[in-house]
């Protein structure tokens, strides 16, 4: 009986280093098909689809973007920052348009206007007019911070999270005064409580601190890049290991910037 040959290493190693493209996993074509998956597609996917539907949905495109992004990210071949041209310059939306029945939505999940996934949902979302297609709107940093629940919520607060959703709240409101109670100050109040603490399980989540921020927020604005930067700092800053918390505040904020630049340029 003949026995497979093994690979040869050189071979097995470039192998592992294929990333997982678009094509691979979605039925796309053109230069989508070929662009490796990033772990900032993922998250303006996740964003926009939060915005959408209060979550992100299982088994959706956003969670499936996630899995390979992270699969790329540990193989080295994409990095925790990196996103695609397509996806930074044709953008990334989440549409619903509804149908001739009532309460009935489709909706289209697509990069650089290439489809991606579409399903019928049965529940309420994001709309403005009815009878109006519904393009994915402008994100304001209340939301963005609540979007982040879905990615990140069952994380444990600690003193990067409370410094980027403080300087997020000091962006939407335009004033360096903290409100007493507000999201900014229930973060840092958080983020003082786990410090105390040894067990995850005991500690304040994320999701404790940023439901509702959008309402506890005293004003509120459309995230741009400078509110992200200015953020994503914040987080850096006060993180023993200078990153970024994936998944977490600045990630949803970036994610956010970049879907309005994408939404003010189509």
């Amino acid at each position: 009986m003949s026995q497979q040959q093994p690979r040869r290493p050189q071979e097995t190693q470039r192998r592992q280093q294929e990333p997982i493209k678009y094509g691979d996993v979605f039925q796309v074509s053109g230069d989508l098909a070929g662009q490796p998956i990033t772990p900032q597609d993922a998250a303006m996917m996740q964003t926009a689809e939060a915005s959408v539907f209060g979550q992100v949905p299982s088994g959706g495109p956003a969670a499936v973007m996630q899995a390979a992004a992270a699969m790329n990210e540990r193989a080295g071949v994409v990095g925790r920052d990196d996103a695609t041209d397509v996806a930074r310059d044709r953008g990334v939306a989440v549409s619903a348009t509804d149908t001739e029945y009532p309460g009935t939505w489709v909706v289209t999940e697509s990069v650089g206007g290439q489809v991606l996934g579409q399903v019928y949902q049965y529940t309420e979302v994001q709309a403005t007019t009815a009878g109006a297609a519904v393009v994915q709107a402008q994100i304001t940093i209340g939301e963005a911070l609540e979007a982040a629940i879905a990615t990140a919520g069952n994380k444990p607060v600690d003193q990067s999270d409370a410094a980027a959703v403080q300087a997020a709240e000091v962006r939407a409101t335009g004033s360096n005064v903290i409100a007493p109670g507000g999201v900014g100050a229930t973060a840092q109040s958080a983020a003082a409580f786990n410090a105390g603490l040894d067990r995850d399980e005991d500690k304040i989540k994320l999701v404790d601190v940023l439901t509702g921020a959008t309402a506890r927020l005293p004003a509120d604005k459309v995230a741009t890049r400078d509110d992200a930067e200015g953020v994503v700092t914040a987080e850096l800053r006060n993180n023993p290991n200078l990153t970024t918390n994936p998944g977490g505040v600045a990630t949803s904020m970036t994610a956010a910037a970049r879907l309005n630049e994408g939404a003010t340029s189509t």
